[in-house]
């Protein structure tokens, strides 16, 4: 069974300039630079049936201009108990849609419906127990200012990934371009 899901990938410029926020971080466990997206539709561990209809299902997805992506800042997700260190990105309404066509796709492939509520963001590092909060909110603090990034995405990826643990490497199975 694949684990896939669907992602926009970032240039390589702007994955490098998420670099000086690596490292200093007990018990961060950091993605590989090559590996940063932003994440639309995550399908876990699936069916080849299912992932090939998936496939399929993606392939009518509608054309669209470019969608302007921004990263903001830094930023958890955990709370009390820090699981994830992110680089947020700004609202925009074109990626909202774009999700929610992902969404709608991927169900009718015959995917479960997502739970989780779509917070777009690009995972720079998965947190040990080690990573407490005091910890993070101290990397956070000390961390270069963030400097805003931008760039311009043309199409979605379906992405598959190990099953063991996450975070990469992942493999590109398939493009979708915008346009």
């Amino acid at each position: 069974m694949p684990r896939l899901f669907t992602a926009l990938a970032l240039p390589p410029e702007i994955a490098a300039g998420l670099a000086p926020f690596r490292g200093g971080l007990p018990g961060a466990r950091w993605i590989e630079p090559a590996d940063y997206h932003v994440t639309l539709r995550f399908l876990g561990d699936v069916p080849v049936a299912l992932a090939e209809d998936a496939v399929e299902a993606l392939s009518e997805m509608r054309a669209r201009p470019a969608i302007a992506v921004v990263l903001d800042g830094l930023s958890v997700f955990g709370g009390d108990k820090p699981r994830a260190l992110l680089a947020s990105v700004a609202a925009n309404p074109d990626l909202m849609d774009l999700q929610a066509e992902q969404e709608r796709l991927i169900r009718r492939a015959g995917a479960e419906p997502e739970r989780r509520k779509f917070v777009p963001h690009v995972t720079l590092a998965r947190l040990r127990r080690e990573a407490t909060p005091e910890a993070v909110a101290m990397a956070l603090s000390q961390a270069p200012i963030f400097t805003p990034q931008r760039f311009s995405a043309t199409e979605v990826v379906l992405y598959s990934a190990r099953d063991s643990t996450g975070g990469g490497p992942y493999v590109a199975e398939a493009a979708f371009p915008f346009a």
